[in-house]
């Protein structure tokens, strides 16, 4: 028998709040993100000996900001100080905050120094490939590097926002960085030649590392009231966000250097790789967008209990499921829209001044294969969530250790030696390394997928459900080429409207016809939102 229970209720509508605050925050970002993409490659090309030197560059200094901050410093600082706010303990969570930035800060100057005067060694590491450019992305990295200390304290600043339940402005907040880049490119493109501004957009985006960091400082000291630094090290809490960052320092270490990897090998492969590598990334991570929001345990409780029943680990189990089938059927849809239709979505995204057609059949080559893995990336995300929910953080580091090793030999193979053998030219290369990564990411997937199994029951999706699925997609996708064919040449945007919006349209209503239960949910809450804003309109 069903009861009331306003408190529940109370708390569900905040968490919901919440993750629509969240999701928010990081569509928005990754908009003024796509068009500062778009507006580079206006003014760069795609194929572009700066635009490669800038790419490469860019990732270089990057590389400490998603090491230190966003991934490693959320998982083991946000825990320890939103528990002692919770418990009310303002003043001990206020000298954690406190002893943690100043750590953070210290590391951080003494990483970007080291970096600075070591740039030339980390050129030949990481892009060994640009020798001709070699000068240029050297300055660029020097430019560079401290713009990324200041967003590793930028994403210390996140921890406090999410901790006190303002999520919108810690996930809004890069786009005062994006701005910046954009102001740039509009004040000096097409006035100085591509190498200055290249140069050029680099200290914007200092500039912009600057402003991000300072626009979320004043609500964070508001709420963070008698924030104190200090180098101690004697609190237990302290010591407790320093011990948990260690694991979460070297699981976000592999991952970092899976993406460096690739970059080492695009490197390789002539000018415009890199570049078009890094369009095609940024493209995709809008779908990281949505599952960065959904790769998450519903409840870790929930998952803990399983130890101690058999009955609360078949729950998980089927809590997993669920939260699979809600990602499978977002995922296939994308996937589908970028194999299938990709050099619509990247001609509207892209195609622009230097950025060609040619540049943009390229790209869609690269998200093609992408989206081969796209499916399991967000699966295996789901996977390594719950694994941590388990307080297991052992098991997903190793398989992404096993990743990283097989797409880094897969990679070398389909893309540097494989192509020449088969007298293709050396831009062939660029796909046969997302494939390589495509692959490693369904092996991960895979042995995270039969680990868990074992621990709390079956999970995964349906051989029939999947089926589904992509029948739907093939089926949305042809027509979509149909309607493509047939209205011809327009306008980059208007012809994704027409193709796009009636490719999504007919994937759900044939996979709600279908009776994916996740499809006629979304259908239904569509229907009873428009209902709703329709009832509430004040009639004349």
């Amino acid at each position: 028998m069903a009861t009331n229970n306003p408190r529940g209720a109370r708390r569900e509508m905040s968490t919901n709040r919440s993750a629509l605050l969240v999701a928010a925050g990081i569509l928005l970002s990754r908009v003024i993100g796509l068009i500062r993409q778009r507006i580079f490659l206006h003014y760069f090309g795609g194929i572009s000996d700066a635009a490669d030197a800038f790419t490469a560059a860019f990732r270089i200094p990057n590389f400490l900001q998603n090491l230190f901050g966003e991934g490693a410093l959320s998982a083991s600082f946000i825990p320890v100080y939103a528990r002692l706010l919770a418990h009310g303990d303002e003043r001990e969570a206020n000298r954690v905050a406190g002893a943690i930035f100043a750590l953070l800060a210290l590391v951080t100057s003494l990483l970007v120094l080291l970096g600075v005067f070591a740039t030339p060694v980390l050129i030949d590491v990481i892009a060994p490939g640009f020798a001709g450019e070699s000068e240029l992305t050297i300055g660029l990295v020097r430019v560079l590097f401290p713009g990324a200390g200041l967003l590793v304290l930028s994403a210390w600043c996140l921890g406090i926002l999410n901790s006190h339940k303002r999520f919108f402005l810690s996930y809004a907040a890069p786009v005062v960085w994006n701005v910046a880049m954009i102001a740039t490119l509009f004040t000096f493109g097409g006035q100085i030649e591509q190498y200055q501004l290249a140069m050029a957009l680099a200290w914007g985006s200092v500039l912009g590392s600057a402003l991000q960091f300072m626009v979320q400082l004043p609500t964070v000291l508001k709420l963070a009231r008698g924030l104190r630094l200090s180098l101690g090290r004697n609190s237990l809490e302290v010591r407790a966000v320093l011990r948990n960052f260690v694991p979460a320092f070297v699981g976000r270490g592999v991952v970092q250097i899976s993406a460096y990897v690739d970059s080492m090998i695009a490197s390789l492969l002539g000018t415009g790789a890199v570049n078009s590598l890094a369009a095609a990334r940024f493209s995709n991570s809008f779908r990281s967008a949505f599952s960065e929001c959904r790769s998450r345990p519903p409840n870790c409780r929930q998952w803990q209990r399983h130890r101690r029943s058999r009955r609360s680990g078949d729950l998980s189990a089927r809590s997993l499921k669920r939260q699979f089938a809600q990602s499978g059927v977002l995922d296939c849809a994308i996937d589908g829209g970028f194999r299938n239709l990709g050099d619509v979505v990247t001609t509207a995204l892209y195609q622009s001044g230097r950025f060609t057609r040619d540049e943009t059949i390229y790209v869609w080559l690269i998200l093609a294969g992408y989206s081969a893995g796209l499916l399991a990336s967000t699966l295996g995300r789901l996977y390594s969530s719950t694994y941590y929910a388990l307080q297991d953080t052992r098991t997903p580091l190793r398989f992404a250790i096993v990743r990283v090793a097989l797409a880094t030999a897969l990679g070398y193979s389909l893309a540097v030696a494989l192509p020449p053998a088969l007298g293709l030219t050396s831009y062939w290369g660029v796909f046969g390394l997302t494939i390589s990564a495509a692959l490693a990411g369904w092996v991960e997937f895979l042995l995270l997928r039969r680990k868990l199994n074992a621990r709390i029951g079956q999970t995964g999706l349906a051989l029939s459900f999947s089926a589904k699925l992509w029948l739907s997609a093939l089926t949305s996708a042809g027509i979509g080429w149909m309607i493509k064919l047939a209205v011809g040449a327009l306008h980059p945007v208007l012809l994704a409207i027409i193709v796009l919006l009636p490719y999504g349209l007919l994937y759900f209503a044939l996979t709600a016809a279908l009776k994916v239960l996740e499809a006629q949910e979304s259908i239904n809450k569509i229907k009873r939102t428009v209902m709703r804003r329709v009832s509430s309109t004040p009639k004349n």
